[in-house]
């Protein structure tokens, strides 16, 4: 049997920061729970959407500049390859 943890009287029940650890969760995070069959759940750190802003600054600046026909080639060799 894995970790043992009480409810309270309010049907709450703290996490170990060891469990926290384990599943990659952090204060502010979300948690994923899912409701499997013979009373069994999965707990899990819940994904959470990015925004468009996030994507924006995931990779550093680049000193290339491609143009307007450059960017519209490798969009269609995307949309080809996804066929």
């Amino acid at each position: 049997m894995g970790r043992v943890l009480k409810v309270t009287a309010k049907g709450q029940v703290t996490l170990r920061q060891e469990v926290l650890r384990h599943l990659g969760i952090g204060e502010g995070a979300s948690v994923a729970v899912e409701l499997l069959p013979g009373g069994r759940a999965e707990l899990r750190a819940a994904i959470t959407a990015g925004s468009i802003e996030d994507f924006f600054h995931c990779l550093p600046p680049s000193q290339t500049r491609l143009t307007i026909e450059e960017i519209g080639d490798v969009a269609a060799l995307g949309w080809e390859a996804g066929e």
